[in-house]
């Protein structure tokens, strides 16, 4: 039987509240529902998952863990979902990181995932629940997922437009019952 490994990057999102002593544990997030999924569609392949993300990274703190958490694991399969704390850490002044920075070091993370390990590359771009304290996330947030975009363009072997897909789920729907914080999805 083959065997697959697959690791989960990114922030909170991605973090949901695993037990970081046990990277086996995805939390209560997306790569809990995602691993359910993928082992009942596939359930003639092995996985190993893996969730590595950390509440309250952003792209430089992916930068930093590049070594240990991406290409010491050599994973087959690596989903990354990064980005909103590079726009929520510096809104309360709107000191927003600029666009060129944010890229470089999104890009040095691709760059590195493509150069030192075999793995796909499946990216989800950030996402914004529309809630009021938060709309002005937007003014940095949109030109970010655009960042995102591109470089999905470039290096992704799967892109997944959560933010749109999003957007679009909330249309005859509450969209604070899918994230009261504007951010973090609730099971919905």
């Amino acid at each position: 039987m083959k065997k697959i490994k697959l690791l989960f990057q990114g922030d909170s999102i991605t973090d949901a509240c695993r037990d970081r002593s046990d990277y086996h544990n995805l939390g209560e997030g997306y790569p809990k529902y995602a691993a359910e999924y993928i082992r009942k569609k596939f359930g003639d392949t092995e996985f190993e998952f893996i969730n590595l993300g950390v509440g309250g990274d952003q792209t430089k703190d992916l930068v930093e863990r590049l070594q240990t958490d991406f290409i010491d694991i050599n994973p087959d399969i690596v989903s990354i979902l990064i980005g909103i704390n590079d726009v929520w850490h510096h809104a309360a002044d709107c000191n927003w990181i600029q666009n060129d920075e944010f890229e470089r070091r999104y890009r040095t993370v691709l760059d590195a995932t493509r150069q030192k390990t075999n793995a796909k590359i499946m990216m989800m771009e950030p996402f914004l629940i529309p809630i009021e304290d938060k709309l002005y996330f937007r003014e940095d947030l949109a030109p970010k997922i655009e960042i995102v975009r591109k470089l999905a363009r470039e290096y992704a072997d799967v892109y997944l437009p959560t933010d749109g897909l999003l957007q679009s789920a909330f249309i005859g729907d509450d969209p604070l019952s899918y994230a009261a914080d504007g951010v973090h999805p609730t099971p919905k």
